[in-house]
């Protein structure tokens, strides 16, 4: 066994396989995802890519680049091949800009080490069974954008972050954490004593997102899932419903626009 070195990067992130030739990668591998959440992923893209290398929590299984994509980021040691063969490693349509790597997913962080002392975060964001892996990515890039401190998701109704969602979050799932809970309402309710304000957004809501948090310390915003919204004990949990104004006939924006509009009229708050 050999390691993968990269450069600029720690060796002893990197499990090592034998090289593989240039150009002989014959073997297709499954585009699914893994039923397993600890099984290695696929991330793929530029963004992606040099993120996760740069994360020494980041356990690297194997890395894959075409020759120019190799020449143009300045990695050495990865596997050589063409853009075809890349494509047959990864799941259909997957924009990887000639480079992948396959890797051991992240440690989720608990809930009660991230907002217990001084140093917890100013704005959270907990994610009430929201599925889609674009719509998860692009919060997580819009949550970097904002200095939003962690994506807190349920352990069972949230898929793994997977490529799809790392390509869309453009590397920000490497330094936003993922907090996992089993219940969403009482991790709202620690959250309310550790003196986070709770806004789930709705647009029932009896006030604006700005006016929502005005003033506030710290906030926690809930966002629900992709057109059914909060669920009803989700909702009953949150501090206050907030909405976000929008012209007539236009009822709700996606979830990822909605978060990342909540997550400005905080930051602009600071």
């Amino acid at each position: 066994m050999t390691a993968i070195a990269v450069t600029g990067a720690s060796e002893a992130r990197f499990i090592g396989m034998k090289p593989i030739p240039r150009n002989h990668e014959k073997r297709r591998f499954a585009a699914a995802p893994a039923a397993d959440p600890d099984a290695p992923v696929w991330l793929w893209g530029q963004h992606a890519v040099e993120a996760a290398i740069a994360n020494e929590n980041r356990q690297i299984v194997r890395c894959v680049a075409t020759e120019n994509a190799a020449r143009r980021t300045g990695f050495s040691h990865f596997e050589i091949m063409d853009s075809k063969a890349l494509d047959k490693l990864l799941p259909p349509g997957a924009v990887h800009q000639g480079l992948a790597v396959k890797t051991a997913p992240l440690e989720p962080a608990a809930l009660e080490d991230v907002i217990a002392g001084p140093e917890a975060p100013l704005r959270l964001c907990v994610l009430d069974q929201v599925t889609d892996p674009h719509n998860l990515g692009a919060i997580f890039r819009s949550a970097a954008a904002f200095g939003v401190g962690g994506l807190i998701l349920q352990t069972r109704h949230t898929p793994p972050v997977t490529g799809v969602a790392a390509k869309a979050a453009a590397g920000a799932i490497e330094t936003v954490p993922e907090i996992r809970v089993v219940n969403i309402a009482r991790a709202l309710g620690h959250l309310a004593e550790a003196g986070y304000h709770t806004v789930g957004l709705a647009g029932e809501g009896t006030e604006t997102v700005a006016d929502a948090v005005c003033g506030a310390g710290r906030v926690a915003f809930v966002m629900g899932a992709e057109g059914s919204g909060l669920r009803p004990a989700v909702a009953k949990a949150c501090a206050t419903l907030a909405r976000i104004p929008m012209a007539p006939g236009m009822e709700s924006l996606n979830v990822s626009n909605a978060a990342a509009i909540a997550f400005y009229e905080s930051y602009r708050e600071t």
